[in-house]
């Protein structure tokens, strides 16, 4: 199977594999945090396409504790939906 891409394609996809590179080896060092708040989710993604990732189990959510506490997100998991939902719209 022989995948045809233009140079402003392979350019796009190479940013967006050296951008999710760079926040993997932030993360992994403790330079940011590995995991978002839901809330920080919403406000980065937007709440229809966070709710409807995880309608599709695209990401999982997951609980730090018991009653009130708070769901958080794992970031590479996120980041790689994003980022792929951005290159199928681009391609």
């Amino acid at each position: 199977m022989n995948i045809l891409l233009t140079p402003l394609q392979l350019q796009t996809l190479l940013s967006y594999a050296a951008e999710m590179g760079a926040k993997l080896a932030l993360s992994k060092t403790g330079h940011i945090r590995p995991y978002l708040k839901k809330s920080e989710a919403f406000k980065r993604y937007g709440r229809k396409n966070v709710d409807h990732w995880i309608g599709l189990g695209l990401i999982t959510p997951r609980k730090d504790g018991d009653h009130s506490a708070a769901w958080r997100i794992d970031r590479m998991e996120i980041e790689a939906v994003s980022k792929s939902r951005e290159a199928m719209r681009y391609l």
